[in-house]
This record gives structure tokens, sequence and C-alpha cells, in this order.
């Protein structure tokens, strides 16, 4: 293992630097933020646990193109992995405890291994990661001690996958130290949505957690949710044409988990009405043979969001297709056409509980009016929704000036975001 003096050499050395511009771009401003970070980082952690030897790791955040709350219920989505990450300073124990120092969240506790209790008023943070032991062990995996003192940029609470970017921190850390670094990327992802799940009720996916865990533009088709189709996309003709930003519209997600939980719940219902337990088990026409059942005993919203499933994976498709054939201009209109499904069909931009608060639906129609003006670009929903961010694709002789006029609405900060071709990492390996 490397000591803390190896660790600092090789963060200011040209190879990590060639590493940290494949995680977070070339700007050499940037670059040297981020050799601050993880050089305070180290600091950080001898300041917890001494003196020692100590891994790097990076998880990152995500972002959700296309395929909006379909994972659920094995349809197909686009993703990418993004320049904001969790990354953590780590290394084993042989005392059979996980000792962890969360910066960025203030947190600071101990899980002894040897011990099955519980404490007392337990953290969000603590449960999860008791969710992701019980995960290993259930999936047949090897556990050990390790201390680890973590940091993040991912924004919280706000549709870009903090929990699952953290989730995939510690999968990557254990899955290193005791499991010869040899887990899939896949099993890792049903480790972390086991731990949403079971600890925090959330009906979530595999989408956050392979977009986290996998790295790059990719398309997941999860009709075999065993193995899930991963292919991975050229996003060149986007890229060198538009800039990617993700917009905070005032107010997180954090407790929604209701409103969350009510997309898979209907949608599902909606396909156990006609005998299956998803809806990729049936055709949208079957939806629209059984229109007047079915708008009897689940209800309209439910029919609606079924409908948004089916639109969504033939989206899917046609995208993948738009990037193949390097056509910029398709792929521009059909995720569009897939913020609008959101919108109007799955209906996951504002919350029925407070009607009155609508920043998601108000930022996406000042976004709308500014595309419309300048004649090109898209915005939608992102991430589960309801309330946290909004996701704009812009040109990139137009990003200034959307950065003013959102400015002049009253928007403090507008988050540039590139994808990143690294999932959730050891550095020390790259």
């Amino acid at each position: 293992m490397p000591s803390i003096t190896e660790t600092i050499q090789l963060i200011e050395s040209k190879e990590f630097q060639r590493t940290l511009e494949s995680l977070y771009g070339d700007v050499p401003s940037i670059i040297n933020d981020q050799k601050q970070r993880y050089k305070t980082l180290v600091q950080e952690y001898v300041k917890k646990f001494a003196e020692g030897e100590v891994f790097l790791f990076s998880s990152p955040g995500r972002s959700e193109i296309s395929g909006n709350h379909t994972d659920h219920n094995l349809g197909k989505v686009i993703a990418a992995s993004i320049n904001m990450d969790c990354i953590g300073a780590a290394a084993k124990n042989d005392q059979n405890i996980i000792r962890i120092k969360s910066i960025t969240y203030n947190e600071d506790f101990n899980i002894d291994l040897n011990s099955s209790g519980n404490s007392l008023n337990l953290s969000g943070t603590y449960t999860l990661v008791k969710g992701i032991l019980d995960g290993f062990e259930r999936y047949g995996y090897k556990l050990g001690g390790f201390d680890v003192c973590i940091t993040s940029d991912v924004i919280s609470a706000a549709g870009v996958s903090s929990s699952a970017s953290f989730e995939m921190l510690i999968c990557s850390i254990i899955n290193f130290f005791y499991n010869n670094n040899e887990m899939d990327v896949v099993t890792c992802a049903k480790i972390g949505q086991y731990a949403e799940n079971s600890e925090w009720n959330k009906q979530s996916g595999l989408l956050d957690q392979i977009a986290c865990g996998y790295g790059g533009l990719i398309s997941i088709d999860f009709k075999n949710i065993e193995a899930p189709l991963i292919t991975t996309l050229n996003f060149s003709s986007i890229d060198k044409a538009y800039e990617l930003f993700i917009v905070p519209t005032g107010a997180n997600h954090a407790d929604l988990s209701e409103e969350y939980s009510s997309i898979p719940t209907e949608m599902k219902a909606v396909a156990r009405e006609l005998g299956k337990n998803v809806l990729r088990d049936l055709e949208k026409q079957d939806i629209l043979d059984n229109l007047d059942k079915l708008r009897e005993s689940v209800g309209d919203r439910a029919v609606l969001r079924a409908l948004h499933f089916y639109e969504e994976n033939i989206r899917v498709d046609q995208q993948v297709e738009a990037l193949t054939d390097d056509n910029a201009n398709s792929f521009i209109r059909l995720v569009n056409e897939s913020g609008n499904s959101s919108w109007k069909w799955l209906q996951n931009c504002y919350s029925n509980s407070t009607p009155t608060e609508q920043g998601v639906t108000l930022y996406l129609a000042l976004t709308e009016l500014f595309i419309k003006e300048k004649g090109a670009g898209a915005c939608r929903v992102h991430g589960g929704g309801f309330a946290g961010v909004i996701m704009a694709l812009l040109p990139k002789e137009y990003t200034d000036s959307y950065k003013a006029y959102m400015h002049s609405f009253g928007v403090e900060q507008i988050y540039p975001v590139r994808i990143r071709k690294h999932g959730a990492i050891n550095l020390n390996l790259l």
C-alpha cells in the first residue's frame, strides 16, 4: 500500500495530472483545485487516522439524459457519469471495524463488523452503509475493516445521485480491499440498490448505481435485470457543439420519497392489472386495448405514466441511432420530447402536495423561452424529479448568455457538467 508521503507525491505527479484531466477536464485552474482537494482529503485522513498507507478512490455522480423512470419496470435509459464526484482516502485495518469520516456532511461513525447491534439515533448515511454491508453478505462477498475519509461535490438531494455516488464509492473500496477487485459493476449496483430499498424504503431501480459505477455515456437495457445490456455511446457530435448544465431550482427532493415511489407503484399496478409484474412484459397496445378497464381500476395518472414508459423506450432507441449517425439535431429534439413527456405524461415536475411550489416547471418554462428565442437547445427535468434540478443542453455560443439570463431571475448557481469516462474507481490503478 502507498504511504502518505507516496500518496502526496502521486498527487503532485504528471501521471496523476493526466488522471485528473480524464476525470475533470483539462482546464488548468480546475486541475489545480482538484489537486488541492485531494491533498486536503489526505491531510484530513491523517488528522483522523494518523500516518499510514492510503489509497485514493473516486465515484462520480450521474446525469440522466433519457429514459426517465423506466429502469424500475425494466425499460431503457441513456445516462452518463459526470465530473462531480465523491472521493475517499482509505486504508484497510485489521480490527474488523469500518470507520467513516465525512467532511462534507460532518459525520463521523464506526461500524463494528463483529457486532450485530444497532445504535440509537442513526443517521441516513449510517443506515445506508449498514444496508451496503448487508448487501455484500446477501450476495456472498467478503467484508473487512477499513478507515476512510470522504468528501463530495455531488449536489445533495438534487437529482445527480449523490447517494448512488456514495454507495459505489463504498462498494469500490470493499471490492478492492477484500474481493480482489473482481466484482462487476452490476453486482455493486445491485448492492447499492438493495441498501436504498431496504434501509430507505426507496423503490429505486438500477439506473443511478450503474451510471455512477460504469462510466462514460451509456445506454442500458434492463429487460434482463440479472444482466442488463450496457452499451457505450459516442457523444462527440454533441460534446463538440453543446454544453451540459445542471440548474438547481431552489428546493431539494430529500423528503419526497413517497412521490418518487408512487411512479413505480402506479406503473406496476397497471402491469398487474393485465397479469404481469412490470410494464416491460407488456406492449403499449395492451394498454390501449384495455384503456377503459385501466382508467377505472388504477386511474388516469397511472395509465399516462405507463404510456410514458413505452414512448421513452422508443426514444432511447432513436437517440442511440442518432448518436451512431452523428445526428446532433435529432438527438437534441428527442431530449426535448423526453422532457415534455416527463412533464405532461409522467408528471414528476412538481409535487401534488405543494402545488404552489413549482421551481422545476418554472425554470423549465424560462429555459424553453430562452431556447425558443435562440432556436436551438434542449431542457428537461433531471433525475427523480418533483424538485431539485433541471438539465439544459445548449449550443456553446449561447452558454454565457444563458447564465446571465438565468441569473437575472435569481438563479445563483449554474453547474457546467462534463461527462467523464471513468466510473467508480481506485485512482491508484489508473
